[in-house]
């Protein structure tokens, strides 16, 4: 008999509005996530604290745990705490740091997780990735996608604006890395998610295209939705390939190479982007990124972050080494180093004129 459906793994409900976290205990009542109201709440020293002084009173099942810091230390010190204590579920209450301790520990204790961001910095609140620091510098961890995302645009308008921007970064890169994979698919066979694509782009498109701006609710909720789409996307199919290309390739180089003077990560791939379909030849497109990024008050230049040239072309020849056996326009075209820094000279010169 033939497939003629299949399961996508994707939230159970997706909550995004103004007041969002008023009804948060409801919410997960109704949708039977936690009908007894007991739950371990993962927070951070910042805004989750002030948040648990508002919403303690309406979840008097809840224990809070802080985090200390996005380490794996810091998620499995969390798994320990709550393993065996029967919670209905984990809800990771912050930034991204918090929420990816939260998933993984989650994942580690076999509970549901609820994703509750504060910010939207980047496509991990709704991702099955769990990003954390451990010895060796930075590990990317597959987890279940959050069975729950709610994102109160109150709060949201509360954290400093460079997160939103980091937001629109991360997801306007989409596009380039779904250009990247497309140009695989042609060069090495690499199979393809159309749908996957299709969501990934489809949420690119809606930031870069939107003519408002991070102080519009309409623009906020955009970015949201596009930023749990792409996590969606990723969970359909089972990699990072929707939203994960040479932008992302250059900003993990940048991570590595310079670990304290490393930008956000959305302006990183911002960056990277613009450059990355400046390299492919798709020169109006990466002229429009820079113009949407610069609109919305990113960086288009790796001076604007505080890298010169030559670092820079440091961070893009080191790029591929990142992500193995990935295939993207850097390797494709396998460029030298003084190539690469034709390459900058032209694309700085073609979004300056």
């Amino acid at each position: 008999m033939p497939v003629l459906t299949r399961l996508i793994p994707s939230p159970v409900v997706v909550d995004i509005a103004r007041g969002a976290l008023d009804d948060l205990a409801g919410l997960l009542a109704d949708q039977r996530i936690s009908a007894s109201g007991k739950l371990a709440i993962a927070i951070s020293g910042g805004s989750g604290q002030s948040l648990r002084e508002k919403l303690s009173p309406v979840l008097p099942g809840a224990d809070w745990f802080a985090v200390a810091g996005g380490t794996i230390d810091s998620a499995v010190k969390l798994a320990d705490d709550i393993r065996g204590k029967r919670y209905d579920a984990v809800v990771g209450l912050g930034g991204g740091k918090v929420i990816d301790v939260a998933k993984y520990a989650a994942a580690r204790v076999g509970l549901p997780m609820v994703s509750v961001a504060t910010n939207l910095s980047h496509d991990g609140l709704c991702s099955p990735v769990s990003t954390l620091d451990n010895d060796n510098g930075r590990g990317s961890y597959g987890v279940p996608t959050p069975i729950a995302m709610v994102i109160d645009l109150d709060v949201i308008r509360e954290a400093p604006v460079r997160f939103v921007r980091s937001g629109i970064g991360d997801a306007i890169s989409n596009i380039s890395a779904i250009a990247d994979w497309e140009l695989s698919h042609r060069e090495t066979g690499e199979a393809v998610d159309g749908l996957a694509a299709a969501m990934g782009r489809t949420a690119g498109e809606s930031v870069l295209r939107h003519p408002g701006g991070v102080g519009d609710d309409e623009f906020l909720t955009v970015l949201a939705e596009a930023l749990v789409l792409s996590g969606i996307a990723m969970s359909i199919s089972g990699d990072t390939r929707p939203s994960s290309g040479a932008c992302h390739e250059i900003s993990h180089a940048f991570d590595l190479l310079y670990p304290k003077r490393a930008a956000s990560h959305g302006e990183q791939v911002g960056i990277g982007a613009a450059f990355a379909m400046h390299l492919r030849g798709a020169r109006e497109q990466s002229g429009l990124f820079a113009e949407v990024l610069r609109r919305h008050g990113l960086p288009v230049l790796p001076e604007e972050i505080g890298f010169s040239t030559d670092e820079f072309v440091k961070a893009v020849e080191y790029a591929p080494q990142t992500r193995p056996g990935r295939f993207t326009i850097l390797e494709h075209l396998d460029l030298t180093t003084d190539q690469i820094r034709d390459a900058y000279a032209d694309y700085a010169k073609t979004i300056s004129s």
